[in-house]
């Protein structure tokens, strides 16, 4: 029998062949997974003694404990930054906290024209209640006012207190002449307070003055004329 046609046997041949490509192919997969594996951190298996082994676990320990120191000094570092930006008897921001804030706020008003004001406020007769009834009941005094300024502004405004019995307020998506009734509001519940030290009753007021935060404006220069605006409402106070 004669076979005229073979193209089947050629078929076989390179099907075969993609056969035994496909094996020599897995065999190299396998030879470089099996070459992966063989090495840890770069060291390979054969070198991978006890000794080697005891080496990196020490070094993994190592570098667990330094992560876990700068995690703490991380924290610790933290905790100073808001020490340093915190009042140490009221629950407001100190002059630096305040100032950090208002030159961010600034950054908007430069930026965007957001309307923002400043309010400077003085306590008019806090060093008589010193005087006379010690330290402590002025302590009693700034956290009491302070309580008062953070009960009557918003918490998109900032609070701080500036030294001794100065404060500062920053109104934000506010003008002058809308913190200007603000402010006045702010001193009245301020003379609305009541104190009593060793029986005797008695009571302060306050004296502020409202400021525009103006493009360009630094927060010095703010700052000084917010206080300017708060002198002449207690110069017009003792006259």
């Amino acid at each position: 029998m004669k076979i005229s046609d073979s193209r089947p046997v050629g078929g076989v041949r390179a099907a075969r062949t993609a056969a035994a490509g496909k094996v020599q192919s897995g065999q190299t997969h396998a030879m470089a997974g099996a070459g992966d594996t063989a090495t840890i951190m770069g060291i390979p298996e054969a070198e991978f003694t006890p000794k080697v082994r005891e080496a990196i676990m020490s070094l993994m320990q190592e570098v667990d404990r330094f992560r876990q120191e700068l995690e703490r000094a991380s924290k610790r570092i933290d905790h100073l930054e808001k020490l340093a930006e915190n009042d140490t008897l009221t629950p407001l921001l100190n002059r630096r906290g305040f100032v950090r804030e208002m030159t961010r706020i600034k950054s908007f008003v430069d930026r965007y024209e957001t309307p923002a004001a400043l309010i400077f406020i003085d306590l008019n007769n806090f060093k008589p209640v010193n005087d006379r009834f010690g330290h402590a009941a002025g302590d009693m005094v700034l956290e009491r006012v302070a309580q008062v300024l953070l009960e009557n502004t918003r918490n998109s405004d900032v609070v701080g207190r500036l030294g001794g019995d100065e404060f500062g307020v920053i109104l934000v998506n506010n003008r002058a002449d809308v913190a200007a009734i603000k402010a006045q509001k702010l001193i009245d519940a301020i003379a609305a307070l009541r104190f009593n030290t060793d029986g005797v009753t008695y009571e302060i007021s306050a004296s502020c003055g409202a400021y525009n935060l103006e493009p360009g404006d630094d927060p010095a220069q703010a700052l000084a004329k917010a206080d300017e605006a708060m002198y002449e409402s207690k110069r017009k106070r003792n006259k």
